[in-house]
């Protein structure tokens, strides 16, 4: 179970256990991070759990599929290492990945 390190709204930060079975989006909240708001709750239809990834873990991931990449577009805070969390599960590979909330606005 791959650990990685949540970056708060305020920039504390917190390591969190992922289950390779369920989702980033779920292993956040599930840890106590209601900052994340994921509304719809990883049915990928809002981008409220939109969070950046370490660009050295962006090839770790699944690719991007067009709903997530059209709900992204329609962030003001979109970067590069933009991704919707309620479309990631990790292995271990994502092992000590950084992973910084984002506001949503």
């Amino acid at each position: 179970m791959p650990s990685i390190n949540v970056v708060r709204l305020d920039g504390s930060v917190d390591s969190v256990a992922v289950d390779p079975e369920g989702t980033l989006m779920e292993a956040i909240r599930d840890a106590g991070c209601d900052e994340l708001l994921a509304l719809c709750g990883g049915c990928l239809s809002c981008a409220t759990c939109h969070v950046h990834i370490d660009p050295a873990f962006a090839d770790r991931l699944p690719p991007m599929s067009e709903d997530e990449d059209g709900l992204l577009d329609m962030v003001d805070n979109r970067s590069p290492h933009s991704r919707l969390s309620c479309q990631l599960r990790l292995d271990d590979s994502c092992e000590g990945m950084r992973v910084t909330l984002v506001e949503v606005g």
